[in-house]
């Protein structure tokens, strides 16, 4: 019988090799072979789940009638649970049945939202570097995404209006604040001037907030919906993969504007059942009895940020101190430039024994740069960034440091 054409699929052959892939698999050779590689490339939070939710979930896989479908935009207590948690954090009154949605992480939330309101050559513009999803999900969804640089927020925010200006009217801004991977943080003015480009043209907004609970020095991200009329024309992607330490539960949601809710619960009819019942109440117990929860990760996470610069500037690398996120953004010394993030992220594994994530998987304008996720414990940063000074040193990029420079 003759077999189906050997051709590459259509949605297929746009999507490049994961270049991450890449790093991912030199770092599972080496463990293989017995080299301790330190992980500082994939942003998955090592830290635990809290107890309550844990024990929660425990309890409800028990019951048999968890063990059913479920609804797949998320059991009422769970909407109302992130609608509440919204109304105390931000001052944002979101209405539970029209206003809110359970999605199987922000991926899910992000891609589908693309693929139910996006036609073929509809216009979404996003900062470049950006997370991979944010470009590719638009692809996926045949939409045309134009990529603006984003230095920093106020060119971003000057290439956008430069947009409009010229007649290109996008259908959506995609945005993320704080920022992956470049830790851009913006405030609540930006917002508001986002907010007002949309008005003025009829666009829609999504903004990715992945990382509302990890502001650091006092920093507090800023809610797109705290803007006056924000739900008119945005929706707000929420997770609790950072700000719960629950990156496997895969629980996400989407808030803020009608029209952008129904179309996502519409095409999500189609798709899943929800996710599994028991981990949606692990999830309203998160949410309602570990209220503290998120502070007390994010202190973990400045506590890292605070002890990975200063091994950096120590190893002879100057990096900026990120505001927040979970992640360094660090310009490659200059000596190394010429060969590309990729090549670089390669090189270090192999003489320092470190693992980070290639700037140019971000997108164009990462290409340079490499991405640090501070989701080791300090004892092992110590040791490894006193690696990257002995391998800057060998290539001539850092002077000899005296020995007591790097705590390790």
């Amino acid at each position: 019988m003759p077999l189906p054409p050997n051709e590459e699929f259509y949605r297929i052959k746009k999507l490049p090799p994961y270049v991450f892939a890449v790093i991912n698999e030199m770092r599972d050779k080496a463990r293989a072979a017995g080299i301790d590689i330190v992980d500082m490339g994939m942003g998955n939070p090592d830290g635990a789940t809290p107890q309550p939710a844990v024990e929660k979930v425990i309890e409800a896989v028990q019951d048999p009638l968890n063990h059913r479908y479920s609804v797949s935009r998320g059991i009422l207590p769970l909407r109302q649970a992130i609608v509440d948690r919204y109304a105390e954090q931000y001052g944002v009154t979101l209405d539970v049945d029209q206003e809110a949605i359970v999605t199987v992480g922000a991926k899910d939330a992000l891609a589908h939202m693309l693929l139910a309101i996006l036609g073929p050559g509809d216009l979404v513009v996003s900062p470049n570097p950006a997370y991979p999803i944010h470009y590719y999900g638009v692809v996926m969804a045949e939409g045309e995404a134009h990529m603006l640089p984003m230095p920093d927020a106020a060119t971003f925010l000057q290439g956008l209006k430069a947009m409009y200006k010229n007649g290109k009217i996008p259908k959506v801004i995609l945005i993320s604040f704080p920022n992956n991977p470049t830790t851009v943080c913006v405030d609540l003015d930006f917002m508001r001037e986002i907010v007002e480009l949309a008005r003025e043209h009829g666009t829609y907004i999504i903004h990715d907030f992945a990382y509302a609970e990890l502001g650091f020095d006092g920093y507090r991200p800023p809610s797109i919906l705290q803007v006056s009329g924000a739900a008119d024309y945005a929706v707000e992607i929420y997770s609790m993969t950072k700000s719960f330490n629950m990156a496997g539960w895969r629980v996400a949601y989407v808030l803020g504007n009608r029209r952008l809710i129904a179309a996502l619960t519409r095409i999500k009819s189609y798709l899943d059942y929800g996710i599994f019942q028991p981990i949606q109440l692990a999830s309203v117990v998160a949410l309602r009895e570990c209220q503290d929860a998120p502070a007390e990760i994010c202190a973990v996470y400045q506590r890292r940020r605070d002890v990975l610069v200063e091994c950096l500037h120590a190893a002879g690398w100057p990096v900026e101190p990120p505001k927040a996120s979970m992640f360094l953004w660090a310009r490659m010394p200059e000596p190394f430039q010429s060969m590309g993030s990729l090549e670089f992220a390669k090189l270090l594994m192999k003489e320092a024994q470190i693992a980070v994530s290639p700037g140019i998987g971000f997108g164009p304008l990462g290409e340079g740069f490499v991405r640090f996720s501070m989701i080791e414990e300090d004892d092992r940063v110590r040791p490894a960034i006193a690696r990257v000074g002995t391998f800057l040193r060998k290539h001539g990029v850092a002077p000899a440091l005296q020995p007591e420079a790097v705590h390790v």
